[in-house]
This record gives C-alpha cells, sequence and structure tokens, in this order.
C-alpha cells in the first residue's frame, strides 16, 4: 500500500532518515521502533507528507487509493505532542479539526458521537481539553485524526507517558479500527506495544535496521537469555562473566545474553557460590522483544 524508496531527510549537517526503504502493506498494523533520535517521527512526517524528503520518494498504490495513479490514500496523522487546543471543549475541538479537513457540520456531528463512543469520550463532550487525563488527551487526539475517516492511520508515539490502562484501552481500539480496515502505523517507545505489530521496522540513526514480524525478529535474536534470582539484589559484576553478552536487572532478577547456557550456568554458580550467594532460580527463557531492541540498538548503523 506504502512503498518508500531511498527517502532521505537532511537536516543541516543530520541526517536524520538515511535511505530508507520500505513497503507497508493493506490492512497492516505496521509498528516503528528505535531509540530516541533514530529518525522514526521524521520518517512519519514524511510518510504523511508533512516534510519534503531531501531524496527519494513515498509512492501509494493506486489500487489501494481508488483515485488514480498519482492519488494519496487519505490518511489520519496524530502527532507525538498533544496538538489540540486546551481552551476549546472536546466537542470543539472535533468541530474545529473536523473543518479544517473540510467536513459539513451534519457529517461532523455524525462522526463526533460515532468517534467518541470508540474512543470512550461520549460523556466529556463539554470537557475542556486542559482539564483531560493523558490517557484523555491522547484519545482525543485519536478522535480528531479519525474524522476523515482515514484508510491510513499515522501515529506517532501515541501512548508516550500515558498509564498502563489507557494502553491497553488505546490499543484495544486500534485493533477494532484496524479490524474495520484501517491500515495503522505507529512508532512506540514500548517493546510490548512492538509486539501488538503486524510487522516492526527499527530504525537506528536514521538507518533501518530490520523489519520483521516481531515472531521472527525473536527467532533470529542470536544468544539465549538466562533468568536469575538471588539472595543477593545487587550482581551488577554478573556482566563481566566470560561469556555473558549483556546482563540487566528487571526488578528482583537478572536477564542475562550469553552464549552458551550450560557454560554460562556453570560460571554464574561458580562465582556465586565463591560469594556467598545461593541462587533462589536460574533458568532459560525465551528472548522478548526488549531483548531484541538491546541486541539491535546495540548493532548500530549496518
Amino acid at each position: 500500500m506504502i512503498t518508500t524508496q531511498g527517502l532521505t531527510k537532511v537536516f543541516g549537517a543530520v541526517t536524520a532518515v538515511n535511505r530508507v526503504d520500505l513497503r507497508i502493506e493493506k490492512g497492516e498494523i505496521f509498528g516503528v521502533v528505535g531509540p530516541d533520535g533514530a529518525g522514526k517521527t521524521t520518517l512519519l512526517r514524511m510518510l504523511c507528507g508533512i516534510i519534503t524528503p531531501t531524496a527519494g520518494r513515498v509512492t501509494f498504490d493506486a489500487v489501494a487509493s481508488g483515485r488514480g495513479p498519482d492519488a494519496r490514500p487519505v490518511l489520519g496523522y496524530m502527532p507525538q505532542r498533544f496538538g489540540l487546543y486546551g481552551d476549546l471543549t472536546v466537542i470543539e475541538n472535533v468541530n474545529f479539526h473536523g473543518a479544517l479537513y473540510g467536513l459539513d457540520r451534519r457529517a461532523i456531528g455524525r462522526r463526533a458521537d460515532e468517534l467518541l463512543r470508540l474512543t470512550g469520550l461520549i460523556e466529556f463532550k463539554q470537557r475542556f481539553a486542559d482539564h483531560l487525563s493523558g490517557g484523555m488527551k491522547q484519545k482525543l487526539a485519536l478522535t480528531c485524526a479519525l474524522l476523515a475517516r482515514p484508510e491510513v492511520l499515522v501515529l506517532d508515539e501515541p501512548t508516550y507517558g500515558v498509564d498502563p490502562e489507557y494502553r491497553k484501552e488505546f490499543w484495544k481500539i486500534l485493533y477494532r479500527l484496524n479490524g474495520e480496515g484501517v491500515t495503522i502505523v505507529v512508532s512506540t517507545a514500548y517493546m510490548d506495544e512492538a509486539e501488538l505489530c503486524h510487522r516492526v521496522a527499527f530504525v537506528n540513526c536514521g538507518t533501518l535496521i530490520a523489519v520483521d514480524t516481531p515472531g521472527n525478529l525473536k527467532e533470529k535474536y542470536p544468544y539465549k537469555i538466562l533468568e536469575l534470582e538471588a539472595e543477593a539484589v545487587d550482581l551488577d559484576f554478573i556482566g563481566d562473566l566470560p561469556g555473558v553478552i549483556e546482563a540487566a536487572a528487571y526488578g528482583g532478577r537478572y536477564r542475562l545474553a550469553v552464549r552458551e547456557v550450560e557454560a554460562a550456568k556453570v560460571a554464574l554458580g561458580a562465582l556465586l557460590a565463591d560469594k556467598g550467594i545461593d541462587i533462589l532460580r536460574l533458568e532459560e527463557v525465551p528472548p522478548t522483544m526488549e531483548d531484541v531492541f538491546v541486541f539491535l540498538a546495540g548493532k548500530g548503523v549496518v
């Protein structure tokens, strides 16, 4: 549905996006992940036509748009930062954005109630946007992005800083929209959300590092993961063991990326026994998208 060829954006001495070739299929939930400053926002803005590429191009399938070879599908865009008007009520914001899309008042009225029910904001129509919680503000931004009934919905980290319950609700809405045929392109800082995408593109330093399904990315992860629980909490020294690629604390446990499971278990056992620390649990577990993220971020530009 959407294809990029050599897509590049340069700001002065900084190459924000560097020769990205992508293909996003109709009906996908396509995720874009990467570290801060990786170029995700710039990439999404070029997809939407908000900024002009320095080089390369974005093309849309004529069949998908149904309006000729040069036509774009109807796009809805939700920026990373809340861009609505705090001194307007929910319904006033919706009416304003509907007018920007060129919709008449009757169309806005019909769609407003439908979308506010979808996003759970129907009871808050008269509340000022400044008085909404962070999650509700994001739902209002989504409502405004959906007014034009977009074929493609582009969302730039839509749940950043929102509490976990609102994130779950937000993704339920996205899955419902996707089930109705909306193609969704979403950047996210949360790897549990990356797991929910059909395919994920990992971007680092403006360069596309990998594109695949979450399942395939985890299958291609080159190391084994050990999860360790011990009597002591401060075990930062285990990262220095030979064969341990990465060690990170998660609450009361450590996750270790290792080359060889049995060799790592023996080395860990000997090291902790020497320090008088008992192991409560040490077992191999499947890699997560968090592990994949750390690995791909460490690869840098290839």
